[in-house]
């Protein structure tokens, strides 16, 4: 089993790297088109994108996260801050703040994006993390099997099998093919009785590769992100009128800040920043080095789910063929 042992090792340490670097890539992916696009008003808050990422990378490694709420928060905390900066002239309270992000499902004031983003996301990193979990899993079954010590009757059955020639002063007599293969049945026993869980294990394990590479797809997430949050936030922009009048009508008029040569600043440069592009200067994804680097990630990463489907397609029925392996 330590064939085995090392294929798991190997595809799931390949596939963990790379899926990591994918998210690295894509995080700097958005980050530079974000600082291009937005400028200091994204550094300024660019805590709320970078916590996003964090947490989907802490979902992805095992962490205990709740997907769906961890990006309903990410869209609530964007919602607050870009009212505040939108409404400027105003003073808003930690509990008025609370106030609006209770109006997120209903103004729907990022359009649809969050809806669709959420299941894209949510059934990417589902599979992504059931299947790198499943290598692991993988990985400890051939390393608990490998542990498992001779039986007794096992010992004194295969030294009766390799030195009773010698015994007989027949050294170079090797046992007979039937003879060997019952012997080594009997001390397999127990690893053959593995074999069906096993076969249903490999056939999950082949279902989610299909899934990552199909429907589930993580590239079809990731790569475009940037250019969805983009038009979210362009999106709340254009209905910014319709939505301030709702909470205010919601949450009640916040006090006035009095506007300040900064709050006029604030509100002039986001109105100058957040605007739509014009058709020629609108992004379709990110930008040239980054997305470069993101689609090779990608495609590598590609190639070692394939690789790694293929493996496994070998190693069903490993369990209940190890005695024929052991005669050659």
């Amino acid at each position: 089993s330590s064939t085995l042992r090392s294929t798991f090792i190997s595809r799931h340490k390949k596939f963990d790297e790379f899926f990591l670097e994918l998210l690295d890539n894509s995080e700097k992916s958005l980050n530079d088109m974000f600082v291009r696009t937005y400028g200091k008003l994204y550094t300024h808050n660019s805590e709320i994108f970078e916590d996003l990422f964090s947490e989907l990378k802490r979902y992805y490694t095992g962490g205990n996260v709740n997907l769906e709420e961890m990006l309903n928060d990410f869209w609530s905390r964007l919602l607050e801050r870009m009212f505040q900066l939108l409404n400027s002239q105003y003073t808003f309270t930690d509990d008025y703040l609370e106030c609006i992000s209770k109006y997120t499902d209903q103004l729907k004031p990022f359009g649809d994006v969050p809806r669709k983003l959420k299941a894209q996301v949510t059934r990417a990193f589902i599979a992504a993390r059931t299947f790198v979990q499943g290598l692991m899993v993988g990985r400890e079954v051939a390393n608990r099997v490998a542990k498992v010590n001779v039986s007794p009757g096992c010992s004194k059955a295969l030294t009766k099998m390799l030195y009773c020639p010698y015994c007989g002063g027949l050294p170079g007599l090797r046992p007979c093919g039937n003879y060997c293969q019952n012997v080594m049945k009997g001390c397999l026993a127990n690893q053959a009785d593995l074999d069906p869980e096993w076969n249903l294990f490999i056939d999950a394990m082949l279902l989610v590769a299909e899934r990552l590479e199909g429907p589930f797809n993580i590239e079809a997430v990731m790569e475009p992100i940037d250019v969805k949050i983009s038009e979210a936030i362009m999106t709340m922009q254009d209905n910014s009128m319709q939505v301030s009048a709702k909470v205010f009508q919601g949450c009640g008029h916040p006090k006035p800040a009095g506007m300040s040569r900064s709050a006029r600043g604030i509100s002039d440069v986001f109105n100058a920043r957040f605007r739509p592009y014009s058709p020629e200067e609108r992004p379709t994804t990110a930008a040239g080095t980054s997305l470069d680097r993101l689609r090779t990630v990608w495609r590598t990463m590609q190639h070692s789910v394939i690789d790694i489907k293929e493996k496994l397609k070998k190693s069903k029925k490993f369990w209940s063929t190890l005695p024929g392996r052991h005669l050659h």
